[in-house]
């Protein structure tokens, strides 16, 4: 067979693969991914509604100019509330940003060790958490633990068990998921004792702490640590596919603006949340940015360096292939910036 036989073979291959693949791709993410990119960041949401997303919210910040606020669909569906740029929106994980920071600043004040483990910090927990001698606070950090993941058990999001101490029943009494530091895991039960252990270094709670060192140092108002704490009509409606009822009520920890959010990531990135040794602290322990999931929302927070420009995207709709769809969206929204920058 000649080397120009070969080449037609493999381009057989090739495109054979990439129909295969395309079968078997929901049409819905190759048509969002395929549409021709529109002209502005509004255009692009205002089409994603249409893909099957109640409401979204975008924030953007690019430095040198005024923040901007976008947002489409509906912040409640039963009045048809329009989408509010300014709603507050259930963030998730993307709390473990602010609970990373702190530990940053225990351990810079020599509060808490990195390298001391969870048998050290909760005698309570040998015997119930394999390897907790040999666990370090570092691992648990960056999910390094081999610590079950309580979220993954069966009935978590639809039974969720009331209070800390329950939800950390789920991952108690079960084989590691790995020795400890041989692999990546993420396991929210890692933040769950992260947070404990501040609250008992402290004396006090971590959502006090991170409102006196991080929120009011950056001027920041309109972030929450549970719904105790705001009125229920500001707060974006969250849906999931095939279930009918406003999720809105449920409690899933922080709350935020998206500005709030964007603020945050943008004084993470530039070093002006920390004080000296703060950053080379966390840059050694955690990422620069995150995204988030409960039923009923779905957020997307990072900086791009590149273009010097903060993103911040909730989307009120989650279920289906609407993770897989908020990602493509956002990363068209990043292509229309950088295109008319």
């Amino acid at each position: 067979m000649t080397k120009s036989q070969i080449k037609n073979v493999f381009r057989i291959v090739l495109l054979t693969g990439t129909f295969i693949s395309l079968f078997y791709v929901p049409w819905i993410l190759v048509k969002a991914w395929l549409l021709p990119l529109p002209d502005s960041v509004q255009e692009q949401l205002d089409e994603a509604v249409g893909h099957g997303f109640e409401g979204m919210v975008v924030y953007v910040d690019k430095s040198g100019e005024p923040p901007s606020f976008y947002a489409a669909g509906l912040h409640e569906r039963k009045q048809k509330v329009p989408a509010n740029p300014k709603a507050l929106f259930k963030i998730a994980s993307i709390g473990k940003l602010y609970v990373a920071v702190t530990i940053s600043k225990l351990v810079n004040d020599q509060r808490l060790s990195l390298d001391k483990t969870l048998a050290e910090y909760f005698p309570d927990l040998v015997g119930r958490i394999e390897n907790a001698d040999k666990i370090t606070l570092r691992m648990m950090v960056q999910h390094r633990s081999g610590i079950p993941n309580y979220s993954d058990h069966t009935g978590f999001w639809s039974d969720p068990p009331t209070g800390n101490k329950a939800t950390l029943e789920l991952a108690l009494d079960l084989p590691a998921n790995f020795d400890p530091d041989t692999d990546y895991s993420y396991s929210n039960t890692n933040y769950l004792l992260i947070r404990r252990l501040i609250d008992q270094v402290l004396g006090y709670s971590h959502h006090q702490f991170i409102k006196e060192e991080i929120l009011n140092s950056l001027g920041l108002s309109n972030t929450f640590s549970s719904l105790s704490e705001v009125n229920i009509v500001d707060v974006m409606s969250g849906y999931h596919v095939d279930h009918e009822p406003d999720l809105n009520t449920d409690d899933w920890g922080m709350l935020a603006t998206a500005e709030d959010v964007g603020i945050f990531l943008r004084a993470l990135n530039d070093g002006s949340l920390f004080e000296e040794r703060e950053q080379t602290i966390y840059s050694s322990i955690y990422e620069y940015e995150h995204t988030g999931w409960v039923p009923g929302y779905q957020s997307i927070a990072k900086y791009h360096k590149d273009i010097d420009t903060v993103v911040i995207q909730f989307t009120n709709t989650t279920g289906s292939y609407n993770w897989n769809l908020s990602e493509i969206v956002y990363n068209r929204i990043v292509k229309i910036l950088k295109k008319n920058r």
